[in-house]
């Protein structure tokens, strides 16, 4: 069974940085996509950034030039790199894989806290 566990979150003031790990256990097969989303209390999840099995980024425009999306070579970690980080970031993190059998796998979600 395949469990996909995020880490990383935390509590930092604004400015500071942040990197969320997103590790997979047990084998997807033929994953398409790696995404990272975010959501807040009472606000529908939004995808944050996507990366491709060829390895072409994506980014929410809110997130441009501070956030970066990076894989390991096997496909079993995803990584968020947060610089810059601001208080409206501070929402619940999400990582999602996706095969090309129309299959997607959820983590638990960690917490990002920027506040002073």
């Amino acid at each position: 069974q395949v469990q996909l566990v995020e880490s990383g979150g935390g509590l930092v003031q604004p400015g500071g940085s942040l990197r969320l790990s997103c590790v997979a256990s047990g084998r997807i097969l033929s994953i398409n996509g790696m995404s990272w989303y975010r959501q807040g209390p009472g606000k529908e999840r939004e995808l944050v950034a996507t990366i491709t099995s060829g390895g072409r980024t994506n980014y929410a425009d809110s997130v441009k030039g501070r956030f970066t999306i990076s894989r390991d070579s096997a496909k079993t970690t995803l990584y968020l790199q947060m610089n810059s980080l601001k208080p409206e970031d501070t929402r619940v993190y999400y990582c999602s894989f996706s095969n090309i059998y129309g299959a997607n796998y959820w983590g638990q979600g960690t917490q990002v806290t920027v506040s002073s």
